[in-house]
């Protein structure tokens, strides 16, 4: 008998039971003990039609939806169901429904990555790395000190393979996943040089990546490039201006292009450093609670510009309207993104987290970012699409720079 049939025969039993326990609701008391047993069957049919026919879990469930969702998916599903995979989806999918470019959801193995890279450091053997299609990836830098230089890789050697794996074969990414992993664990690494071919049994550890970094320019001018404001921002910035006001740098260009932000504290802590007494970031909690960060008077007194560009996000780009606000620099390059929430991240027992925007940042002048389309520049400086690719891989010389170029032009 199929399911259909079997719900037409419940269906027909309930109606004849509804007619009897019309007739008998106002009967004897035995009459009425027999309704009540009517009623009683009457229950359990409706029950079964509603199994039968998929109502598995009707109005008024103590189950949410989705809890009840992935019941039925693990219990009824004729194919292979994974209980993770869904609830990530609709941990995504959840978020996703906010709207909110800025909130976001990290899987377990997400998560982890995100905490290495706010924490500036991973666990590797020390090399950067670009794809060369159909050979490998060529060695642009060794790491001072680190495992790949103790054995013995240079730049300009060329990888060929990891972990016996032919590196032409592989995306950088996957590249990247190979040379990494735990901690005192030892990576196969077989590069090309100058047609010899050499092979490396390099030990993996964890790796401090530079923040910030000083060069000298011409004109007594002193170029201080911030990777992003996560962990060692102000201290490794603060040491780079040190190091080129000690060398005669008379004024300084702050490169903010293709930063990502970071942490609030990092940004406050260096802007404390180099401006005067005042107010330089306010902030508004999603309870309405206001907060107001301020600087001393102790500055770093010289005149100053920022390189921004439309990959400069949140801290980057506050940083940059705060010097300006302050009036003590101008502003080179292209509009920066426009962003104007901050978020905290909660943690999940499984290892998952959920990035979620709690609320608003503002300038000292008062000014919302994300209402103002972003920061537009004193100076406006375009460049191509491989001009913009080579600045972001951080090759481009800052002879060759024209946003560089613009923002001495505009010191001078």
């Amino acid at each position: 008998m199929t399911e259909e049939t079997k719900i037409e025969e419940a269906s027909s039993q309930i109606l004849e039971l509804e007619e009897q326990c019309r007739k008998l609701k106002k009967s004897a008391t035995l009459e009425r003990i027999a309704y009540l047993c009517l009623i009683g069957a009457l229950a359990v049919s409706l029950v079964l039609v509603s199994v039968l026919a998929g109502t598995a879990y009707p109005k008024g469930s103590e189950q949410s939806k989705l809890e009840a969702m992935k019941q039925l998916i693990l219990e009824r599903f004729i194919g292979e169901a994974d209980a993770k995979a869904m609830e990530d989806a609709a941990a995504q999918a959840m978020v996703s429904s906010l709207g909110d470019r800025w909130s976001y959801y990290l899987t377990a193995e997400a998560y982890t990555a995100h905490l290495e890279n706010q924490n500036n450091a991973y666990v590797g053997v020390g090399v950067t790395i670009r794809q060369r299609e159909g050979v490998g990836f060529d060695v642009v830098e060794v790491t001072a000190g680190g495992p790949a230089e103790g054995a013995g890789i240079l730049p300009g050697d060329v990888i060929t393979a990891i972990e016996g794996q032919s590196a032409a074969q592989l995306t950088a990414e996957e590249a990247r996943g190979l040379i990494r992993g735990q901690v005192g664990t030892q990576v196969e690494i077989v590069v090309d040089r100058q047609g010899s071919s050499l092979t490396f049994s390099v030990p993996r550890r964890s790796i401090q990546t530079a923040v910030a970094t000083g060069a000298m320019l011409e004109g007594n001018i002193g170029l201080v490039r911030i990777v992003n404001f996560d962990s060692r921002c102000a201290d490794e910035t603060k040491a780079a201006i040190e190091d080129l006001l000690a060398q005669g740098a008379e004024k300084l260009i702050f490169d903010v292009r293709n930063n990502p932000g970071g942490y609030v504290s990092e940004l406050v802590e260096l802007a404390d450093y180099l401006l005067p007494e005042g107010p330089v970031f306010r902030s508004v909690e999603y309870t309405g609670q206001e907060e107001v960060y301020t600087s001393d008077a102790k500055c770093v007194d010289v005149p100053m510009a920022v390189l921004v560009n439309g990959e400069s996000y949140s801290a980057a780009e506050f940083f940059a309207a705060v010097l300006s606000e302050y009036d003590v620099a101008v502003v080179v390059g292209q509009p920066t993104c426009g962003k104007g929430y901050f978020q905290r991240t909660y943690a999940f027992a499984d290892g998952s987290a959920i990035g979620l925007s709690v609320g608003k940042y503002f300038t000292p002048g008062g000014v919302s970012l994300a209402e103002a389309g972003g920061l537009v520049p004193d100076v406006a400086v375009e460049v191509d699409a491989d001009t913009a690719a080579l600045i972001a891989q951080g090759t481009l010389p800052a002879e060759e720079d024209p946003q560089i170029q613009a923002a001495i032009q505009a010191l001078k």
